[in-house]
């Protein structure tokens, strides 16, 4: 016995001294592993979490240990659900832990394991891909296709200028559609992204949407949009109306904190904006104000396309151009197709503005304001 407590238990690679004395000491082995065995294992002991035959097995166990636990509930095996596994977790091992994910639970391993690459290196311990050394091979590999599709669309856009045909240059946006999310785009490539390496892509979608020729790829943009739906099959869009002369024209009303406005929008006009029968740039000065009145128009790149006549009431300048931006809006509803509606509401355009002054407090100085404390 004393010559085993003197034992050196080696355990994970690092050697550590085995307990002396006391009468609960036990007989310690000393395991061992040979060269042969150690050299062996090097290779399966990365991979095997990515085989399919790890997830196999942790079904097998995952399969049988429901088995045991329906019996120890007195439950039918075959028609155990995910349910009655958490619910007799619950009941044979209550934990009273805040976090739900530090709790005791029993998933299909599906659940519990993601998604994740095949090995991805041969039996010589050499890697498959090219780029297994920068640590995100599939991010590497989406950035080169990517930009090969890039120089393609450029090299014809070469090609037709060389053929004195220029490509017609035509104003492109995501209208009903949105790139995929960081978070998405790990789960599609399996690997963890930071903000540069995924703005950095966007980029170079954004670089070849906008390209003249860039449709001869859409099908490759395609597979990273997703399709926003559409929250306005609600909303009752008013079609045109025609004055005497036969000028098309829309109406719109708009509220900005106590600011109440209504615009009358022309077709196939040269710009010209009144206020209250006073042209714009006398009655708003400053130019933030008529900026953000005219940011709609802008928006839809109609500036000068359009004639507009307001009526507003009420608030300061700043309240009355937000109020005309919001009527201005609505009013243009009806010269754009849906997507561009659309486009318009997820820019913030078509949704009124419940922003106004926070009221003096009593006890206070002002809103937020405190007095200043004195001691004496």
């Amino acid at each position: 016995m004393a010559a085993t407590l003197g034992r050196v238990l080696r355990l994970g690679g690092c050697w550590s001294a085995a307990a002396r004395g006391g009468p609960r000491a036990q007989v310690l082995r000393l395991i061992y592993t040979t060269k042969a065995v150690q050299k062996k294992n090097v290779g399966p002991s990365g991979p095997e979490k990515y085989t399919e035959e790890f997830i196999k097995k942790q079904i097998e166990e995952f399969n049988l240990g429901k088995r045991h636990l329906a019996n120890m509930m007195g439950e039918d095996p075959e028609t155990f659900t995910q349910e009655d596994i958490d619910r007799a977790i619950a009941y044979l091992f209550p934990s009273g832990l805040f976090d739900k994910r530090a709790r005791p639970m029993m998933k299909h391993p599906t659940e519990i394991f993601p998604e994740q690459r095949k090995i991805q290196w041969g039996e010589d311990g050499r890697p498959f891909h090219f780029l297994f050394y920068t640590g995100k091979q599939a991010y590497y590999s989406l950035m080169h296709d990517a930009y090969e599709k890039l120089l393609n669309v450029q090299k014809y856009e070469d090609e037709l200028m060389a053929q004195d045909n220029p490509p017609q240059k035509e104003k492109k946006n995501l209208a009903g559609s949105r790139w995929l999310t960081k978070i998405e785009l790990e789960e599609m490539l399996l690997e963890k992204l930071s903000d540069n390496d995924y703005s950095r892509f966007i980029q170079l979608l954004q670089k070849l949407m906008t390209s003249p020729c860039g449709d001869i790829e859409e099908k490759y943009m395609q597979k990273f949009t997703r399709e926003v739906p559409m929250q306005l099959q609600k909303v009752v869009i008013e079609p045109l109306k025609y004055d005497e002369r036969g000028v098309a024209f829309s109406t719109g009303e708009g509220a900005r904190k106590t600011a109440r406005a209504t615009a009358v929008v022309y077709d196939n006009g040269s710009g010209k904006v009144t206020v209250n029968g006073i042209d714009i740039l006398h009655y708003f000065p400053v130019l933030q104000d008529r900026e953000q009145l005219l940011f709609p128009f802008q928006f839809l790149d109609r500036v000068g396309k359009h004639d507009m006549v307001c009526t507003v009431s009420g608030g300061g300048r700043s309240a009355q151009a937000g109020a005309i931006r919001l009527a201005s809006a609505k009013a243009l509803r009806s010269f754009v197709t849906e997507k561009e509606v659309e486009f318009m509401r997820q820019a913030g355009l078509l949704t009124y503005d419940p922003r106004v002054k926070e009221r003096k407090k009593p006890g206070q100085e002002g809103a937020r304001r405190k007095f200043t404390w004195k001691k004496r």
